[in-house]
């Protein structure tokens, strides 16, 4: 949701969009609206439920990373769901509440690139130092990981709230529309936010090129262990894909202001496109990790089949 719920194209119009849509009774959009993340959460927390069955999927820097993938969409979805609730009901939120909303959704949406990063690295050093793996990438490193992970997506955020509360004692108890531009104090702190951004998904890009060429390389060396390195050439594919949804996600702001653009002077249909452009580039593209990792698992899909299907058989540890 690139840190915001609402377009910064004109206030006002936006106001009387929510309000149309409040209006006209649009409750099937709502519904689905909420039900999408919902049930992709729903479906995270089977296949963490699955991921926490086995011993070795517990011990494996590999699905480490990966649960922690699924519980940062988990928690991304929800509060992205919670925004939107917030946003067509036109309701106000104290800042101190809001601040902290908009400070774990900044967090989960930064949180996702660079936790595709650390799990390119893995299979890097799982395929081109295979000798060394378990000596790098041990139990406590991925944790270790994970932690720089939270503190790299939560600085810049962290920052302006903690700016805004020195410049301003009685910030926190100040009643706003629940958005990131409504913690702004200074314009250069949307141009630093813009500028982290880019340099964080830049970064992210780099290392996962990087990765995958070097992977592709040994995969053609490799006399051996050729369906590993194929796997993980693939893998590290599927985290280039990822990393392209997630940047839709960074241009949904530019978005928004283009359909606004196209729209004109026509709020019902700027209403509908911006409805599209909040389900198609915000959630759904956080919705698909379960499905472009998990089921291709051959380790995880038939736990995540049985869990799935409300089975109780046991499966070993």
């Amino acid at each position: 949701m690139a840190g915001t719920n609402e377009s910064t194209v004109n206030a006002f119009v936006s106001q009387n969009v929510m309000k149309t849509e409040m209006d006209g009774g649009s409750i099937t959009k709502l519904v689905v609206a909420i039900l999408t993340p919902l049930f992709s959460v729903y479906i995270n927390c089977i296949m963490l439920y699955s991921l926490k069955s086995k011993r070795v999927f517990k011990e494996s820097p590999r699905y480490i990373l990966f649960a922690h993938m699924l519980f940062n969409d988990s928690i991304h979805l929800i509060l992205t769901s919670l925004l939107y609730i917030l946003a067509v009901a036109f309701l106000k939120l104290a800042k101190a509440v809001c601040s902290l909303i908009m400070l774990m959704s900044t967090t989960t949406f930064l949180n996702a690139p660079l936790n595709l990063a650390v799990m390119s690295l893995e299979r890097y050093v799982a395929i081109c130092f295979p000798l060394r793996h378990a000596e790098i990438a041990t139990q406590k490193r991925t944790y270790i990981a994970i932690c720089f992970v939270w503190l790299f997506g939560c600085v810049n955020m962290l920052t302006d709230i903690i700016l805004a509360a020195v410049m301003d004692p009685n910030f926190f108890y100040m009643q706003m529309f629940c958005s990131r531009e409504q913690i702004f104090i200074k314009p250069w702190q949307l141009d630093l936010y813009n500028g982290c951004n880019v340099f964080y998904f830049v970064s992210v890009t780099v290392i996962i090129i990087f990765t995958y060429i070097n992977i592709m390389i040994t995969a053609r060396s490799m006399s051996s262990n050729k369906d590993s390195a194929k796997k993980a050439h693939r893998t590290v594919l599927l985290h280039l894909i990822q990393l392209g949804l997630c940047l839709t996600s960074f241009v949904y702001g530019s978005i928004e202001r283009a359909l606004y653009l196209m729209a004109g002077s026509n709020i019902a249909l700027f209403t509908h496109l911006r409805y599209l452009n909040f389900l198609i580039v915000l959630i759904l593209p956080r919705c698909l990790s379960p499905l472009i990792y998990g089921l291709r698992d051959d380790a995880v899909r038939p736990l995540f089949k049985n869990y799935f299907c409300c089975g109780t058989k046991r499966t070993g540890h």
